[in-house]
């Protein structure tokens, strides 16, 4: 049996964790640069506020006390979810994250009431341990187990568990209640065009011919129309696979057309991806620099250049990483644009321990080469112990244009050591008092 593990309205879960008075009342999470909304509470939901929505049209509702928005914090929510991950994998026999509020797990070897138990354990542990509250749905399939944790979390029979046997009478009455385009893997075209044939249910989907939806759409139907029927069709992508390119890139706070400020901007994702890079034991053997102008101001010039420069040999260098971006950076800058985006993407990764060396290669080279991998990995070492970004290449920049604007972030709570021991507990904030700071009432 497979369990899916979904965090209830994570991000605004994780805010209320450690900020009480968020509990009931409206409250949003904004994108990048406080943009739009990207998460809402329940109470958010209800006042007919969608997903999107952009914050200045709710301002007048924050300005009233009505709504509150934060802007979004994914070192705290990346942490959260680390430790909702972490009891997982003490719990179950194998945890598969599909994402940062997600989880696949193993469950297989119980009976169906110490299924039942185990299930309803998982989500009285996670909400204890983290103050994460979640929804666990059961099943033989993946495309089941996400029917059984909607079940879960919309149906009021199915307190936050529910466990989904495919040739019950129970899974017929529930399936029948569902729209084929809330099952997973039906987009709104797909949705559009299984309706025209009769199948607006996922009970239809069940009971329709998956060799006919085969021909009609493509083999992954035929799978999907499989795995409702309690058939293991998908195999969910391995966590640690390595990926064939990295990209980091973000929106900028304001527009720029300084090219010292490009070249910040540039620094800090070519630092970031290789970092990944390293992570994940791959080497680069190019290196593609894109910048982007606003392309929702059509009244300014527009201009989006793109260029990839080949490293001398396949490396996770961050120094000649850093010097191919800059080399790139360099031959598509101009100066009369504003830009609103940059990124970097390492492309053409090879596996660290495959790499083809050159017939130009000597003793000295090798030594380089290690010298290289130790440097590094001191640098890793540091930041994960002391904090991302404590040791960077290139002096720190305050209030870069390309830095976000987050006017409204909660603390990093989990993660940064001060924020974690010292609160203001006084009214006027003159005296400060160390305390632990953890999870209210849990």
């Amino acid at each position: 049996m497979i369990g899916l593990v979904d965090c209830n309205n994570f991000y605004v879960s994780c805010e209320r964790v450690f900020n009480h008075k968020l509990n009931g009342r409206p409250v949003g999470i904004m994108s990048n640069n406080d943009g739009c909304i990207i998460a809402r509470s329940e109470e958010l939901k209800a006042l007919g506020i969608e997903m999107g929505t952009p914050a200045h049209q709710v301002r007048h509702l924050v300005d009233r006390g009505e709504i509150v928005l934060h802007s979004s914090n994914y070192e705290l929510y990346g942490d959260m979810s680390h430790r909702v991950q972490g009891i997982l994998e003490r719990e179950t026999a194998g945890v598969e994250p599909y994402s940062i509020d997600e989880m696949f797990v193993r469950m297989d070897g119980f009976d169906p009431e110490a299924l039942l138990e185990h299930a309803k354990s998982l989500h009285r542990m996670i909400r204890r341990g983290t103050g994460i509250p979640v929804c666990v749905g059961v099943a033989a399939t993946h495309t089941l187990a996400k029917l059984a944790n909607r079940i879960a979390k919309k149906h009021p029979g199915y307190p936050g568990v529910c466990i989904l046997h495919a040739e019950s009478d129970e899974a017929k009455h529930l399936l029948k209640q569902i729209e084929v385009g809330d099952v997973w893997g039906v987009g709104r075209r797909l949705n559009e065009r299984l309706q025209i044939l009769g199948i607006n249910t996922a009970w239809d989907l069940r009971e329709a011919d998956a060799k006919r939806l085969r021909r009609k759409f493509s083999v992954n139907m035929e799978r999907t129309v499989l795995e409702l029927r309690g058939i293991s069709c998908l195999k969910m992508n391995d966590v640690n696979e390595p990926r064939q390119r990295i990209m980091t890139s973000r929106s900028f706070g304001r527009p720029t057309s300084q090219l010292y400020d490009l070249q910040g901007a540039i620094r800090q994702h070519a630092q970031r991806g290789a970092e990944k890079l390293r992570e994940q034991k791959s080497l680069a053997r190019a290196v593609l620099v894109f910048l982007k102008t606003d392309r929702f101001r059509p009244d300014l010039p527009q201009y989006s250049p793109s260029l990839a420069v080949e490293m001398e040999r396949p490396s996770q260098d961050t120094r000649d990483i850093l010097h191919a971006a800059q080399e790139a950076l360099r031959k598509i800058y101009r100066p009369k644009y504003g830009y609103k985006k940059a990124g970097v993407m390492l492309i053409d990764l090879t596996d660290e321990n495959r790499q083809q060396l050159s017939l130009m290669d000597t003793p000295q080279t090798e030594e380089e080469r290690q010298r290289s991998q130790k440097l590094m990995a001191t640098m890793d070492a540091l930041n994960e112990k002391m904090g991302k970004g404590t040791v960077r290449l290139g002096l720190p920049e305050k209030n870069a244009p390309w830095h976000l604007r987050c006017a409204n972030r909660s603390p990093r709570y989990t993660t940064n050591w001060d924020e974690l021991m010292v609160a203001y507990t006084d009214e006027g904030a003159a005296k400060k008092k160390k305390v632990a700071m953890q999870p209210h009432g849990y």
